[in-house]
């Protein structure tokens, strides 16, 4: 099926790529069906895409590639929303506040976004960890080391 994009034009996409937000996304309980598309191959930033839609799209990036001892834990209620059931099922993106200087950008690690990646499932979870907030830096210095 075809798609608009706010960043990528009329786009191509199959069905199985549909993520599901059963309760939407906070500010846009209506939007229940997303999909995540890629600026590049192997590209460090996607973007979170309604699908049916130009907006909302949400530029979002792996946090564990900037923050390498992110963690939270996940209360029973989510791992059952999102019918998780196997912790390798999980893809974890957060929310980015792209500047103009990229280098400044921030990720909303207070409130990641959850997918069940076996069930196309989802849901932004705030965390019940005070240590993050809703505009971390990502980039700690001005550019990221590639792996």
């Amino acid at each position: 099926m075809k798609i608009a994009t706010k960043y990528f034009g009329e786009t191509e996409i199959n069905d199985n790529e549909i993520i599901h937000f059963p309760n939407g996304l906070p500010g846009f309980v209506d939007e229940k069906e997303f999909v995540l598309l890629s600026f590049e191959e192997n590209g460090l930033f996607q973007v979170l895409q309604s699908s049916k839609g130009e907006n909302p799209a949400f530029v979002v990036v792996n946090p564990f590639l900037f923050i390498k001892d992110y963690e939270f834990k996940l209360d029973d209620t989510v791992l059952e929303q999102l019918e998780i059931k196997d912790q390798n099922d999980v893809f974890v993106i957060t929310i980015v506040t792209v500047k103009d200087s990229l280098s400044s950008s921030t990720a909303n690690l207070h409130a990641p976004v959850v997918i069940n990646q076996r069930e196309k499932l989802g849901k932004q979870y705030i965390t019940k960890q005070s240590k993050y907030s809703t505009r971390e830096q990502i980039f700690l210095s001005s550019k990221v080391e590639e792996e």
